[in-house]
């Protein structure tokens, strides 16, 4: 389709906490009804990749595959919601964190924020999970790779930069999916996925067990007619359980 966009590179951080009962619980925001893409929608935190990113994985040299998408996925989770992933050094208190989180917010770039901070980086904190990257034609096309990480202690407090999210919380994946079925909440095609994916899991160590069983590999949904009806598909050998859904209830951006 040469009038699509070409695809921004991005990275999303699927951030999983253990709790007493239940399945781990994942942190969300949900997106202000102003943004451009996915307005309204519940999401991962993320963003784009930078330039300052590509320089700082520059020091890791070739032994960090996808390392300036797992920097950018960090960054953007402590721009967005105010938790630290991936971060050694002074960091880890609220207070902290909330001064790194409100340098980047100011403008300031990742690297000059870990030097003023005396920071380092852990990118072995994340796993790759996923890439997607939807050829649907929209404004702005993303070709992002998900990582999975353990939320660090005091995530609880997770809150949402108001310039792009009305709110960040925790809920179960199989929650977000319910809500999402029974019209309380939005979710757009690839999320959705990713959700089943995540609900069948009942640790993080499980959900990291199953990213490794299946090869990161980029996920470009395609329409297909099955019995009359258009349905929206991805393949069905990458480790996902719903592989189709009707076009016409299908959200893509």
């Amino acid at each position: 389709m040469t009038d699509l966009p070409d695809p921004i590179p991005a990275a999303t951080l699927i951030l999983m906490k253990e709790v007493a009962e239940g399945p781990p619980h994942v942190l969300f925001m949900e997106r202000a009804a102003t943004m451009a893409f996915a307005a309204g929608a519940l999401v991962f935190p993320g963003g784009r990749v930078e330039g300052d990113d590509h320089l700082l994985a520059q020091r890791f040299g070739e032994g960090r595959d996808h390392a300036a998408a797992r920097i950018a996925a960090l960054r953007e989770t402590l721009e967005e919601t105010g938790v630290a992933v991936g971060l050694r050094g002074p960091a880890g208190t609220p207070d902290k964190n909330a001064e790194v989180r409100e340098a980047l917010q100011g403008g300031a770039l990742l690297s000059q924020a870990m030097e003023r901070f005396g920071l380092a980086l852990d990118l072995d904190a994340l796993t790759p999970f996923a890439r997607w990257c939807p050829n649907f034609k929209e404004t702005r096309r993303f070709d992002t790779l998900f990582f999975l990480a353990q939320a660090p202690e005091g995530a609880e407090a997770a809150s949402a930069d108001r310039n792009e999210a009305v709110r960040a919380f925790w809920a179960p994946a199989q929650k977000v999916l319910d809500d999402a079925d029974g019209g309380r909440a939005h979710i757009i095609f690839p999320t959705r996925r990713n959700l089943e994916r995540l609900a069948r899991f009942a640790s993080l160590v499980e959900a990291r067990a199953d990213a490794r069983r299946h090869a990161v590999q980029k996920v470009t949904p395609w329409i297909e007619e099955r019995d009359g009806r258009p349905f929206l598909c991805i393949p069905d050998d990458i480790g996902y359980p719903v592989t189709a859904e009707p076009l016409e209830t299908a959200r893509r951006g």
